[in-house]
């Protein structure tokens, strides 16, 4: 059986697609959502949707997932990202195929998508130089991804927006069985261009941070 985890900050408007979506794949018998110091209704939403609940009380979605990990029962754990309402409504099947039948360790999301900053201009070219091998994954970022419960216990997250691309790296240097599953077209809103200055530094110091050179 599988079980999704979906960290969630503030996600009221989205929660609800996300958990139905889950929902769709028969082999889901848990859904958690992890409360990562919510202010609005996600957490009252998702409860109402059968959804278990799990506070986090650390902001970044690392330790979100971190909670989701250990209180997930199933060996196979996929991860949905909560502010997204357009997922195709066999996106758990599709992630988590590869794990249910041993073909993969680890699973990455791949889509199409309108923005993309921080990937392109970031961590794309930050990748090309120091972990040439990258290239052939395609959103290297994707919080939408699939593994085995002991993969992600072995691995120490990045707490920040380093955790996606941190664990993609820490998983290919484990030598795991890594594959990436086309699951249609994401649409993300557009971040803060303050936001993306942030979000940019903390990419660069996880892939940095993997590599052979010194911030």
């Amino acid at each position: 059986m599988i079980t999704v985890i979906i960290p969630a900050y503030n996600e009221e408007e989205n929660i609800r697609n996300v958990i139905n979506v889950s929902k769709k794949c028969k082999k889901v018998d848990e859904i958690i959502v992890v409360n990562n110091l919510c202010t609005d209704k996600t957490e009252e939403i998702a409860l109402k949707e059968g959804a278990k609940v799990v506070f986090c009380g650390k902001q970044g979605k690392g330790y979100a997932m971190e909670e989701g990990i250990k209180a997930a029962k199933n060996e196979c754990i996929v991860f949905l990202d909560g502010d997204i309402n357009d997922y195709v409504d066999n996106v758990v099947e599709l992630l988590a195929k590869p794990i249910v039948e041993d073909r993969a360790d680890f699973v990455k999301a791949a889509f199409d998508r309108e923005h993309g900053r921080v990937t392109f201009l970031v961590a794309q070219p930050l990748l090309d130089i120091l972990y040439p091998d990258m290239k052939k994954y395609s959103q290297p970022l994707s919080g939408m991804i699939a593994g085995k419960k002991e993969v992600f216990e072995k691995i120490e997250l990045e707490k920040d927006y380093g955790v996606d691309i941190g664990l993609l790296l820490d998983v290919t240097n484990m030598n795991l069985r890594i594959e990436e599953v086309y699951i249609g077209k994401i649409k993300n809103v557009s971040k803060d261009w303050r936001l993306l200055q942030t979000m940019c530094s903390e990419v660069m110091r996880a892939i940095i941070k993997r590599s052979d050179i010194k911030e």
